[in-house]
């Protein structure tokens, strides 16, 4: 059994490497050598050994009722699951053993697998620049797009939050390049085939030909990473699971520079997607007002997308408003979509040949909604981008017909359960169950007749698997048996017969139901093939109706919320001016009790330079300005009272610490690579989020580098909002034109710390650390002998200040030799 498992461990592991062969032994799936203790220390179970005189080796197992629970915990972690089943009943011998499923984190398709989210499979590949595709076997998306630098490809992928990656050889072959992906994006690295002409072949086998939107620039990358991603998941679902993909029907080549640039570092520090603590929110979790899977992803994609184009922005807002103030209509669909299935994966899986007959059965109740989602738009004047929707929405009453024809009510989940055809949509299958039924009526009148003929009134009629059907007679009547029974089984008070007659029926209702069975499938297998060829009509459809719901969902945000319309400004047109501005995260979760600030941008005010102490809000009305923009961008009413916006092309941030040590990259190492990548990509456009830059060096040091990076976004143009503690900057107000002061008011009263968060104009006085610390919880003793040491070092430096002021005062220019004027030079830096 030993050799048969690691032959198959051999065969998936040349094929896919890093792969977990789950082995079935009876009632167990078990693993064996280096799998078990890698599965005894990933899904903590116990690790025993298999032990005889020749040998020992370690073993770790699950039982089979809880496949599901444990497969699902290891693509959580990234692994590849094989799982080999037995082929036949134990008995002598070796039992047949085959893998029957393969499964990856990026490709799997069962809903028992998959989150609400997207699962997302990529490929990554060079050719004049990289190349990225990213592929949706679920939902059958399937997209690529070129870039000119690996910064930029790293940002998209942040976006994606790929599950799965294929590197080109060019890239996992490279140990740096290795290193350098894996430090930032805690993913699954998989092998694909990059050869140009497999992938050609790949593209040609699911599409049907190699699309013409891989022509023009990057041609060769874009073709081997969209043939390596497609091969990829084509041997997984072709090869074991017995499925093709048909549900991927086209390939859609996007431009990242038609999209605000978000960096992933932006994505971490705003929270977009992934909360920076345990227990803290989300701007998606604060969105999550969807009704549908669909509609959930469809947010996540615009939340990854801002948009760039105005008029798709404002068809965006003016659907978003109409649907704020229709609360009928918004409330009408909302309940619509409450009862609707997960549209794209049910048309994905029809597709594909994989739909069950409950998914089905679903299928036909989420189109049955889409008339009356439909007619509720109808109230609607005008096109617009509800107008739109409401086109695409499309009625499919073809499709709801032959469902509702074909399938019972509530059909089973497997197809060889049975049971799940209606009466009436097949003639041969309706005539092969009259004649079951009627050899059944026989049977039902046969105990009757029986009773009669024999005169045993307790005579029954039963069946169970072992015997199949008998006549059973109790102890006191076996006396009255007649002739043509014959005895199959002696109980302790009673005894079975059966008949001649009654054998020859039993065959001929085995041989109908089995016919029936066989023609269900084929019945149930034709009718799901005939629904794919829907299936452009069913994608449209799922997609309007996730539009729909992110639409509803802002709208009812925004009504709830007392979110107001963002006005979008001119092309050229620059102004930020937000009244009474909250951030939607922080204002949810405090239950409203949040202090709202107003914040303006021009080109008279371009840089926003704020101090204050800790806690006081500082980061909380960056973010605030941020996320007001981001909002604006995806089509969003902003949780301000009032709100006029420009078209930002990307958002650049840097807020907290954190750092790398698996990298060698200490904290203000990651500060100053993400702060670099940040002053070089941007532009007059752009909108500059900064928190305590130059912290983790030295004072100096710091403050130098945050003042030269002021100055160099200042004169690049940018929107800054520069948060710091280093109050010598606020003398650049003066300095350069467009920088402004701001502080968030905070008081020292009655030897506590009292925090406003109120951003208002100049400079603050101090930071007040000894205070927050206090407040942190720090001993007495330690505060207590801060702030006089504090006191002392402020003194001592006033004096210092005085003393060299003096000293400047009291030199004579004219007899400073060059070597005493750097002797004076070097003193007065060591006392400052």
């Amino acid at each position: 059994m030993l050799e048969q498992y690691v032959a198959l461990r051999d065969e998936i592991e040349a094929q896919y490497p890093g792969a977990m062969l789950l082995f079935q032994c009876g009632d167990f799936y078990e693993t064996f050598g280096e799998d078990a203790e890698r599965a005894a220390r990933l899904l903590n179970i116990a690790l025993t050994h298999k032990s005889s005189k020749d040998f020992s080796t370690p073993m770790a197992g699950i039982p089979i009722r809880t496949l599901d629970s444990f497969v699902e915990r290891l693509l959580g972690k990234g692994v590849c699951v094989a799982v080999a089943e037995q082929m036949e009943l134990p008995g002598a011998g070796l039992v047949e053993r085959k893998v029957t499923q393969l499964l990856t984190p990026g490709t799997v398709t069962e809903e028992r697998h998959l989150t609400a989210d997207e699962n997302y499979l990529a490929a990554v590949a060079t050719g004049d620049g990289y190349a990225l595709a990213v592929l949706d076997v679920s939902t059958g998306e399937f997209r690529c797009a070129a870039f000119g630098s690996r910064t930029a490809l790293y940002d998209e992928l942040a976006r994606w939050r790929t599950r799965e990656v294929l590197l080109a050889p060019e890239l996992s072959e490279n140990p740096a390049l290795l290193a350098d992906f894996k430090s930032r994006f805690p993913l699954m690295l998989s092998h694909g085939n990059f050869e140009a002409v497999a992938c050609r072949e790949a593209l040609e086998a699911v599409l049907g030909e190699v699309p013409g939107v891989l022509d023009g620039q990057g041609s060769a990358g874009l073709t081997r990473a969209c043939g390596a991603v497609l091969g990829y998941a084509r041997s997984i679902h072709a090869g074991v699971q017995g499925g093709d993909l048909k549900m991927v029907r086209r390939l859609n080549r996007f431009e990242p520079g038609a999209h605000m640039r978000l960096s992933d570092w932006a994505l971490r520090a705003l929270e977009i997607f992934t909360a920076q603590s345990p227990q803290g929110r989300t701007l998606m979790d604060a969105l999550s007002e969807t009704r549908t899977a669909g509609g959930r992803r469809r947010l996540r994609a615009w939340l990854r997308s801002p948009l760039l184009d105005r008029l798709s922005l404002q068809a965006r807002l003016d659907a978003v408003e109409t649907l704020t103030r229709a609360s009928d209509l918004r409330g009408g669909v909302r309940a619509l979509l409450y009862r609707a299935h997960d549209l794209e994966r049910l048309s994905a899986r029809v597709s594909s040949g994989r739909a069950t007959p409950r998914e089905v059965a679903a299928l036909a109740r989420t189109l049955e909604l889409l008339p009356d989602a439909a007619e509720l738009l109808g109230a609607v004047s005008g096109g617009g981008l509800l107008g739109g929707v409401r086109a695409r929405l499309g009625a499919l009453p073809d499709v709801v017909r032959l469902i509702r024809a074909a399938l019972v009510d509530e059909p089973p989940i497997r197809i060889s359960d049975g049971g799940l055809i209606r009466e009436g949509f097949h003639a041969e299958l309706d005539g092969l169950r009259g004649e079951a039924l009627g050899h059944r009526a026989w049977l039902a009148e046969l105990e009757r007749s029986e009773r009669e003929r024999t005169g045993i009134g307790s005579l029954k009629v039963g069946y169970n698997t072992v015997f199949g059907y008998y006549l059973e007679v109790t102890g006191p009547h076996l006396s009255k048996v007649p002739g043509d029974y014959r005895q199959i089984a002696t109980l302790k008070d009673r005894a079975r017969f059966t008949r001649s007659d009654l054998r020859e029926r039993e065959r001929e209702i085995a041989r109908l139901e089995q016919a029936a069975e066989r023609l269900e499938v084929e019945v149930f297998t034709e009718l799901r093939a005939g629904l794919a060829i829907h299936a452009d009509a069913l994608s449209e459809a799922a997609g309007a109706l996730s539009e729909l719901d992110v639409l509803c969902a802002l709208a009812e945000i925004a009504a709830v919320r007392a979110w107001s319309r963002p006005q979008t400004l001119e092309a050229g047109q620059r102004d930020v001016n937000l009244k009474q501005a909250r951030h939607p995260v922080v204002e949810l979760v405090s239950g409203g009790n949040f202090v709202p600030n107003d914040a303006e941008l021009s080109a008279a005010r371009r840089t926003l330079l704020l101090t204050g102490p800790n806690m006081a809000g500082k980061s909380t009305y960056l973010r605030t300005v941020a996320m007001c923009a981001l909002l604006h961008q995806i089509g969003s009413f902003v949780p301000a009272d009032e709100a006029h916006l420009p078209v930002f092309d990307s958002i650049h941030t840097r807020i907290g610490a954190s750092d790398d040590l698996a990298g060698g990259r200490s904290t203000f190492m990651v500060e100053m690579h993400e702060l670099a990548g940040i002053l070089h990509h941007a532009t007059p456009q752009s909108l500059i989020i900064l928190d305590e830059v130059g912290r983790g060096t030295s004072t100096l040091d710091g403050l130098a580098i945050a003042q030269a990076a002021l100055e160099h976004l200042h004169e690049t143009g940018a929107y800054t909002l520069f948060a710091t503690h280093y109050f010598e900057l606020t003398r650049l107000e003066g300095q350069l034109p467009g920088l402004i002061n701001l502080h968030v008011a905070a008081e020292e009263e009655a030897g506590a710390l009292t925090f406003y968060h109120q951003v208002i104009p100049g400079a603050a006085r101090q930071s007040y650390g000894v205070e927050v610390a206090r407040l942190a919880g720090l001993p007495a003793r330690v505060t207590t002998r801060a702030a006089a040491l504090l006191g002392g070092l402020n003194a001592e430096k006033g004096d210092r200040t005085r003393a060299l002021h003096a000293d400047l005062a009291a030199l004579d220019l004219t007899r400073l030799t060059p070597l005493d004027a750097l002797a004076l030079l070097h003193r007065w830096q060591a006392e400052l």
